[in-house]
């Protein structure tokens, strides 16, 4: 198994984000790497390390999130591997909780989201974003 973080969906877990039921809640798993240091894509001059770059988006994400009705409902550094193998462990686990697909597309679109957004551009080296569906184990 691969496992590669990325910034962004390709065009394939994008158009499977479009499709199917759009309508039902869904939390999102979010496994952050962060960078060393920040690295904003308008080349300005910072000090702040990639953690705390993304702390400035994740302190803003907040309002983005309850303005479409979602919420994040756990955040924690990563400790350890417990189970499996991988290369390099994550630094933070987040799950979010999104009333539907469509709820999250719409603040993923809006300008003041994609504002706050060029903070976590800035700190992450990449992530894996896990959407997860309610139902019966």
């Amino acid at each position: 198994m691969e496992v590669k973080n990325d910034l962004k969906p390709n065009q394939d877990q994008m158009e499977g984000f479009l499709e199917g039921d759009i309508e039902t809640p869904i939390a999102m798993l979010n496994l952050l790497k962060f960078k060393e240091k920040a690295e904003y894509e308008d080349g300005r001059e910072t000090n702040l390390t990639g953690k705390e770059a993304y702390s400035i988006y994740g302190n803003e994400v907040q309002e983005h999130l309850a303005k479409v009705g979602a919420e994040t409902i756990f955040a924690g550094a990563v400790n350890r591997l417990m189970l499996g193998e991988v290369e390099d462990l994550w630094d933070t686990a987040v799950i979010a909780r999104y009333p539907s697909r469509k709820a999250m597309l719409e603040m993923i679109m809006d300008s003041e989201y994609q504002e706050s957004e060029k903070h976590r551009s800035a700190g992450l080296l990449g992530q894996l974003n896990i959407e997860i569906k309610e139902g019966n184990l």
